[in-house]
């Protein structure tokens, strides 16, 4: 393989929503949305077009990684501003081989150059945990609905970054799929059966 990694370009956003419906394809139930979620984000005042990356294999799009804008939101409707990243999608055939790690390891080593405070996840704890990401609750940072749960993680880009920040996290409301306008939308993509995947 020889990677490269560089910032996502308009020309790009048609393969990379490819790569990521075959990158999420009946993981996690038949069929997947991620791919109209990142259609949405890039037209959401929240995208952070300077942190959407893609890593190539020569020229051939195999990774892509996008991150937004997000809210704590205090108890006192005090807000910090926060990344939430996500979603980070690799081409199966490219997977469990260091692609989603090297992604992730050069666009939180850019946030933090940019001055962002930290980063907040749904993710495996077991994956995420590697690149230092821990439960959220560490810093009083719940869901929107008050709950915290092993999978909701959060990552500190300074020091003290979310020292002081606490509260419910918000994301953008680009992550809100539409059944009726995933349906339309999955109309501009070849057809793929739904399926059950086995674990």
């Amino acid at each position: 393989m020889e990677l490269v990694i560089r910032l996502e370009e308009g020309k790009d956003y048609q393969k990379v929503e490819f790569l990521t419906r075959e990158a999420f394809w009946d993981l996690y139930g038949p069929g997947c949305d991620e791919h109209l979620i990142v259609h949405n984000l890039r037209k959401s005042p929240a995208f952070v077009k300077e942190l959407s990356y893609v890593i190539c294999d020569r020229k051939q799009i195999i990774g892509n990684v996008i991150y937004t804008l997000a809210k704590v939101r205090s108890e006192n409707k005090q807000e910090h501003e926060v990344l939430c990243m996500g979603p980070i999608s690799v081409l199966p055939e490219y997977q469990r081989k260091g692609i989603g790690s090297r992604l992730l390891e050069e666009t939180l080593k850019k946030a933090k150059d940019m001055g962002y405070k930290g980063v907040v996840i749904f993710g495996n704890p077991r994956y995420y945990g590697r690149f230092g990401f821990e439960n959220a609750k560490k810093y009083n940072i719940q869901t929107d609905t008050g709950e915290n749960f092993d999978e909701f993680m959060a990552l500190e880009l300074q020091e003290e970054g979310l020292g002081g920040i606490q509260g419910r996290f918000h994301i953008d409301k680009a992550f809100e799929v539409n059944e009726e306008e995933l349906l339309a939308f999955e109309k501009g993509f070849p057809y793929k059966e739904k399926n059950f995947r086995e674990k």
